[in-house]
């Protein structure tokens, strides 16, 4: 799922649904970075963690 992520797209972290929505700034091989509404930019390994896709309509 991660593979498919591209900057711009919102997901949520299932691991901390603390961190609220955040919005894809980039996903370069497993790095993923992501603004997040409750914890700011976040690096993520997407080997470790599958983020979620929020659907917009």
């Amino acid at each position: 799922m991660n593979a498919i992520l591209q900057p711009g797209m919102l997901v949520r972290n299932p691991r901390q649904p603390d961190w609220g929505l955040g919005q894809v700034q980039s996903n370069i091989g497993n790095r993923i970075t992501v603004n997040f509404e409750h914890a700011g930019k976040q690096v993520l390994d997407g080997a470790v963690v599958e983020l979620e896709l929020v659907h917009q309509y």
